[in-house]
């Protein structure tokens, strides 16, 4: 039994410093408590001729100092704490994304390219990737143990993780969340490679569309762009410049248009109507499988902000 993983992803040696750290002073003041209790059992025994002094002579002293060290301590290490997992869900500028979709049982992975993987993931090294995840079925939970990633993956949400690869080679992939008879079946592997190799394995890898591409096919196969097209006729809002912008919803509400709030929009769009257009958006549920969503979310990130003269 290994009880030292590889510690391969950027993040992963601050986690075990801190993991060391917290188990340090956590066994250090359990062996205060317990020697001074065990200490305080013998000295002061029944029988004993020991002096035990009066009360006036007692202090608080010493047990005030004892609890401010100790709130001191663990409030330190929840700080630190709190600060790596915030650190954890914000991506670098410019991150990898790649999608991964859960299903009972295996992990589906497609890349901006439009590759595709099963149970496997294909990673550049010294970049840094974010994970798009969802399930299609049930809650799974995606850990790469050397990366020191563990983040469960929810049906009906997307969930982020970002993580850098500094070390080649290949890692162990499981699903932590029981997810049904074959749970220990939800295996497979994460490759990092450098840079131009990762290159070679995306055009080795290659299909003939891109994710964003395919995603527009599925677009017009569905009748999107019968109502979101420029020349439409009908009057709905325009995928240009959609992603990312602010967005004022008919109750007055204001968000931000991300992956969630247009996955919401397919699937569910009385939730979240636009102010200032009619209620005509049925309802793609059951319809668009969580694989084609991922590939319509990326065309129309991939549309840049509509251009004014």
């Amino acid at each position: 039994m290994r009880f030292w993983l590889t510690a391969a992803s950027s993040l992963a040696p601050e986690v075990d410093y801190l993991i060391l750290v917290l188990l340090a002073v956590s066994f250090i003041t359990l062996g205060l408590v317990f020697g001074l209790m065990a200490l305080f059992i013998v000295r002061y025994r029944a029988g004993s001729g020991i002096d035990r002094g009066q009360v006036r002579q007692k202090t608080w002293r010493i047990e005030t100092a004892w609890t401010v060290a100790t709130m001191v301590a663990f409030f330190g290490l929840f700080l630190w704490g709190a600060d790596l997992y915030v650190r954890m869900f914000k991506p670098p500028p410019g991150a990898l994304q790649i999608y991964v979709v859960g299903k009972q049982w295996m992990w589906k992975v497609e890349h901006p390219g439009g590759q595709r993987e099963i149970d496997t993931l294909h990673v550049p090294t010294e970049r840094p990737v974010q994970l798009i995840m969802t399930s299609e079925d049930v809650i799974h939970d995606f850990s790469i143990p050397a990366f020191r990633l563990k983040h469960d993956v929810l049906p009906g949400r997307y969930e982020t993780y970002w993580f850098r690869a500094d070390k080649p080679g290949t890692y162990h992939l499981f699903c932590q969340q029981y997810c049904g008879a074959d749970h220990s079946k939800m295996v497979g592997e994460v490759i990092a490679m450098p840079g131009p190799e990762y290159e070679r394995w995306l055009e080795q890898a290659g299909t003939s569309n891109t994710l964003a591409q395919e995603g527009q096919v599925l677009l017009m196969r569905f009748g999107c762009t019968g109502c979101h097209g420029e020349n439409s006729p009908v009057h709905a809002p325009s995928f240009k410049g959609l992603y990312g912008s602010p967005v004022t919803l008919n109750d007055g509400k204001h968000m931000i248009a991300d992956d969630r709030y247009i996955r919401d929009c397919i699937l569910l769009p009385e939730t979240e109507r636009v102010a200032g257009y009619p209620p005509i958006m049925p309802s793609f549920s059951g319809v668009i499988s969580e694989e084609d969503l991922l590939k319509i979310i990326a065309y129309i990130k991939s549309l840049g902000p509509e251009r004014t003269s």
